[in-house]
Formats: C-alpha cells, structure tokens, sequence
C-alpha cells in the first residue's frame, strides 16, 4: 500500500470533522471514523468509511490519527482516555481549534503521555476542505510533520509547517482571523454608513473591494517599518490621518450608529499623535497597540 493510501483515522465528526473525513475519501485513502455519538458517522459509512465501534478501535486501524473535536480540553479528555501504549507508532495531529498557550500545553501532555504529536490550525471553512488553494498549519514536532505530511495533502493543498514551537499554528491562525474579522467588520461598518444615505450595499460594494485590495499593499510598508523599528512619516503621517478618522466618527454619529470600531481606531492614533508622534507613519500605531494606556 502506498504512503499516500495508507489507512488515516478521524477522530469528531462536527462539521469540520466531517470534511476531513469526507476528503480523505475523495483521495481514495482508508478512512476510519469515531465520535462519541454513532450517528453522526452513519452518512460516512455509506460513502465509504468505516465507522469504528470504540475509541481504542479507531486507534488501532491507522498510524495517522486525526483529531478535530470542540477544543484541546475535549481532546485531552478523549486521547487520555486510553492507555499511552495505544498510541505507539502512532502520529496524533490535532486539528481542533486553539489559543497558542493551550497548543502549547497540549504538545506538553502528549509529550508526557509518550505520544508523537502535532498541532495544527485550518484556515478555511469546511466548504473549502480538500481544496488545492486551501491552507492548514502546522507546529511543533519536526518529525511528526515529516512523517504525516504527504498523507495530509489530501485536506488541503498548501500544507506549512511554521516550526518547533507547538503554539505557533494557532497564534497564526488568530492573528490571521483578526485580520479576516476586522475587515468583515469594518465593511459592515462602512456599508451602515452609505445606506444611510440610500446608497445599497451592492453600489458600495466595488468601491470597498478597490480599498481592501489598496490594503494588502499598504501591508507590505507597514511590516518593513514595524521589523526595523522605523515609523518615519513621509506622504502620510499621523496628525494628517488622525483628521479622517475624525470623519468617520463623526459621519457615524451623524447616521446614529455604533462607532465604537471607529472610535477605537481613532483613539489609537489619537495617543501616538499625543505622545508626540504625529509625524510619525501610520505604522507607529502598532506602538499604541503594545503599551496599553
């Protein structure tokens, strides 16, 4: 049997759970599938999979064992629940969602229960599972990655390992969704502001997408600055920025909406600007950001 159509088992099937399993199918590997309620794994077993009738079955009919279940203290919780032998010659990768702390305390445990063990994060959604554009991270354990990583290719197709700390997958991935959410919020924001107005959200929408699209250039300048420690203002500087984050505030009080994302934004250049810094580049925010008032 080849690497790629060795047996892998899938521990949770939420609905993430459930794509994964339901990709490694699609690839034609072996695919055994647990939860702690049966039922959820019966569609499974029609389309391919075997449904294993316990925990320590699951275990034993693969050398790859995934696992995506609420959190890392479900994981624990299940994982513990037999004895370490069970898990000899066995890579467990946890694909269930975390802080970068509690990544790194599982790494810990699993270290301490002999088991060879990776965590990782999915960065999109269950629809997107399979995908050759899809991303998923990894961390911690080189030789884990090094041994699992061609058999994980059929959950997505950009497949990083980001290095030895077993809590980096996650900080990634909850730096990564700040980025997703703050964009999403600040649309809705913007697009409250111009139906106010009568203008539809799909008028807007264009014009939006030309200013994100502006933002990942603009990323490129403020990570050189941030790295180097150099928020010299040239075109742009606080005190000329500070002026329109003014106006989004106070356009948002003239609609009568919630700008508390505005006045956030607002009040941290505000503080750089009062610090002495309003010819400084917007970059000089991400100070603000480190040193809480």
């Amino acid at each position: 049997m080849t690497t790629q159509h060795a047996p892998v088992s899938v521990l949770g099937l939420g609905s993430m759970g459930i794509a994964l399993a339901r990709a490694l199918l699609r690839a034609g590997v072996p695919t055994t599938v647990w939860n702690r309620t049966s039922e959820r794994a019966r569609p499974l077993a029609g389309e391919g999979a075997r449904v294993a009738p316990g925990l320590e079955a699951a275990v034993a009919a693969s050398d790859l064992v995934i696992v995506c279940l609420r959190d890392h203290d479900a994981v624990r919780e299940v994982l513990g629940g037999l004895d370490p032998s069970a898990y000899e010659g066995r890579v467990v990768v946890n694909l269930s969602s975390s802080t970068p702390g509690e990544g790194r305390a599982s790494a810990a445990w699993a270290a301490d229960q002999g088991i060879t063990y990776l965590n990782g994060a999915i960065m999109v959604p269950t629809m997107l599972i399979g995908d050759p554009e899809a991303l998923i991270l990894y961390s911690g354990n080189q030789v884990a990655f090094d041994r699992a990583q061609d058999r994980l290719r059929p959950l997505a197709g950009l497949t990083t390992h980001l290095g030895s700390d077993p809590g980096q997958a996650a900080l990634y991935d909850v730096a990564m969704l700040e980025i997703f959410f703050a964009s999403m919020t600040s649309f809705l924001h913007a697009t409250a502001m111009v139906t106010a107005s009568g203008i539809t959200a799909r008028e807007f929408l264009p014009f939006a997408q030309q200013m994100a699209a502006l933002g990942g250039t603009v990323m490129e300048g403020l990570a050189a600055d941030v790295d180097v420690h150099q928020f010299d203002g040239t075109e742009d500087t606080l005190e000329m920025e500070l002026a329109a984050l003014d106006h989004i505030v106070h356009t948002s009080d003239e609609a009568g909406l919630d700008g508390t994302l505005a006045r956030h934004m607002r009040d941290l250049v505000r503080r750089a600007v009062d610090a002495g810094h309003g010819a400084d580049a917007f970059s000089r925010v991400v100070e603000m950001v480190r040193h809480q008032p």
